[in-house]
């Protein structure tokens, strides 16, 4: 994993720009701690900062073509994050076609890739990626994200050209952009409700998932490559239940391939315990082995827990089972309240994300649980998209949720998000804002993405309407969090749920089948419960933990309470301070749901904090709302 930036400009001489382009380059070195390159001509600079899992003396970025044109410059310069979990058997059709390699590995795969059969190489890979590549012959950047947008890729265009980098910040170090908020950008951090290619800052996006952006001297052009597809479903119950196995198996021994310590995130659910028990048969075939994994907890938490709306016990009692089941090296990370308001943590986060995103206290402990990975392991497999393939959230079976008019995981708390996401600000800026129409036009927009099949019954389409909205939506939410955070440690985290051969099989498969046993998650309970205790193979989902103790919401509310008192707090003009202050005012008992915390409470203050660490300014439209 690495991490990539760069600069298109066809009316300025680029190889006069060294000190912007290692500035830009240096933001990425959470990213790439290993190494770095950057790669300069008159009209192109790729950066590159290196996270070395394949090939460690032989993958330098950015690659370049030994071929080289009339001037003498490479054919092809490549920048490129992620993994190609298939590259090994792209490199033996590519020696067969007459290619040489000079290193082992992934990266010049896919440099090769694009030398013989151009932009239509993405179709050949099975993975994680967002890359840039200069073509010196066509004078054209190409930008491309992987299927499920598990890697992160933005833009910012410029007069002539574009900015780009696999975080903002890498672009906000080029005094060409400026870190603006506008009502639009606010509208986004708010709704809990991604738009695939939004960001919060006016003129940053993101490469859509499944998407090329093509940069040349006539402007940007973007073109899809990949989409989820609605396809009759031929097998019947038992077959799919196979194939379903047959898949995730493939995907876990695919991104088992590393010449870097590898372990597991295990919580003790049906996802990771089953990711963590196919790794652990896979070593036991190669050399027996252990694989290490981790799991994360709150002190305090097993003796005093208390069952709540998504969760009914603790994850603790079932990754100790499993470890005794499948023989692993584990390890518990245990974080107190003290670590997750920690000031420095919580600026850490924020730095890492660049954007005012974040769900709750999930930012800061998963933070600290992959910082105490990093110290033993380089990759990780994690069970991302496991409930959004295969149904496991508790939207998915709430008649009212599922049947709503808008996104599931807003109705599941019954009382609408742009409601509880609002409730601190300025009331003329609420009105302004009109967040309940904002995200009723984007569930309108995402319904309208959605294809079904001739006599499809009101339920499947309204299942399959309900996945689409997870996968395409919801799920971007849960890989950006992964990946920030991760990435701010220098971690790898590999997904093998998102192998996008396995999306595409399940999301065609009925509801019925997804449920044939009256529960949540059918296929892949059934697909994997001879690999698991009874317990875990019958265990009611539940998401990832968030800390019980009050003495986190009473740290929150300081917080707010000094934004409130802060004349130069850079959110405090967006603020209704009556509100602030009658909430400050009730007592702490009151704490919302995990939920309810990151759309209510937390939003003034993570954004306050994000405006002032990121220096961004408030855009007129919202001073004067």
């Amino acid at each position: 994993m690495c991490g990539i930036v760069g600069w298109v400009d066809f009316g300025r001489d680029l190889t006069r720009e060294g000190a912007t382009a290692q500035a830009m380059t240096d933001t990425m070195a959470c990213r790439g701690p290993d190494a770095e390159g950057v790669w300069t001509a008159p009209h192109a600079m790729l950066g590159h900062r290196r996270l070395a899992v394949i090939d460690i003396e032989g993958g330098a970025q950015p690659m370049t073509t030994p071929e080289t044109g009339p001037d003498g410059r490479p054919l092809v310069v490549l920048s490129y994050s992620g993994e190609v979990y298939n590259f090994q058997e792209i490199r033996e059709e590519l020696v067969l076609l007459g290619h040489r390699f000079l290193t082992r590995s992934d990266t010049e795969v896919v440099l090769r890739s694009y030398l013989q059969w151009g932009s239509e190489f993405v179709h050949r890979f099975n993975g994680m990626f967002g890359l840039a590549i200069w073509d010196t012959r066509t004078q054209e950047l190409l930008l491309v994200r992987d299927r499920l947008g598990v890697k992160p890729l933005f833009y910012y265009p410029i007069d002539g050209g574009v900015l780009f980098g696999s975080e903002p910040k890498a672009i906000l170090a080029n005094p060409r952009s400026t870190a603006t908020l506008d009502l639009d950008g606010l509208r986004d951090a708010l709704a809990l409700a991604r738009v695939p290619g939004r960001t919060p800052l006016k003129n940053l996006y993101e490469v859509r998932p499944g998407h090329i952006l093509r940069v040349g001297r006539d402007g940007l052009r973007e073109e899809r490559y990949w989409s989820l597809e609605t396809r009759p479903h031929t097998d019947d119950l038992d077959t799919t239940v196979a194939t379903v196995r047959e898949l995730i198996e493939d995907a876990v021994s695919r991104q088992m391939v590393s010449d870097v310590p590898l372990c597991a995130l295990l919580s003790g659910g049906l996802d990771s315990s089953a990711l963590t028990a196919l790794a652990q048969r896979s070593l036991d075939a190669k050399d027996g082995s252990r694989v290490r994994t981790f799991s994360v907890d709150f002190v305090g938490l097993a003796g005093e827990f208390k069952p709540e709306q998504f969760r009914d016990a603790p994850d603790a009692p079932f990754a100790a089972e499993l470890v005794r089941h499948v023989g692993t090296e584990h390890r518990e990370i245990l974080l107190d309240t003290a670590q997750l308001v920690d000031p420095g943590v919580r600026d850490t986060v924020l730095r890492a994300w660049d954007l005012p995103y974040g769900i709750g206290d999930h930012d800061p402990s998963l933070y600290l649980l992959f910082k105490a990975v990093r110290e033993s392991s380089t990759v990780a497999l994690s069970g991302e998209s496991a409930d959004e393939v295969f149904g496991g959230y508790l939207w998915f079976h709430d008649p009212v949720a599922s049947q709503a008019e808008t996104f599931p995981w807003h109705a599941i708390n019954r009382v609408p998000v742009s409601e509880q996401a609002t409730s601190f600000l300025d009331p003329g800026l609420v009105k302004s804002l009109n967040l309940a129409e904002y995200v009723a036009d984007e569930y309108r927009t995402a319904v309208g993405q959605v294809t079904h099949l001739p006599g499809d019954s009101d339920l499947e389409r309204r299942m399959r309407l309900a996945s689409h909205l997870n996968i395409t939506r919801f799920l971007q939410m849960m890989l950006d969090r992964k990946d920030r955070m991760s990435m701010a440690t220098g971690l790898e985290v590999r997904v093998p749920f998102c192998d996008h051969r396995l999306v595409e099989y399940v999301y065609n498969t009925p509801w019925a089948f997804k449920t044939f046993d009256g529960r949540e998650k059918s296929l892949l309970r059934h697909a994997t419960k001879d690999l698991l205790p009874r317990s875990i193979a019958q265990r009611r989902k539940a998401p990832y933990p968030s800390t019980q103790d009050l003495g986190y919401d009473r740290a929150i509310n300081r917080e707010l309470a000094r934004i409130a008192g802060d004349r130069d707090a850079p959110a405090r003009p967006l603020l209704n301070l009556d509100a602030v202050r009658s909430h400050l005012a009730a007592p702490v008992e009151n704490a919302y749901s995990m939920m309810q915390r990151s759309v209510y409470t937390e939003p003034p203050v993570r954004l306050d904090a994000w405006l002032r660490l990121h220096d961004v300014r408030l855009d007129d439209g919202l001073l004067t709302a």
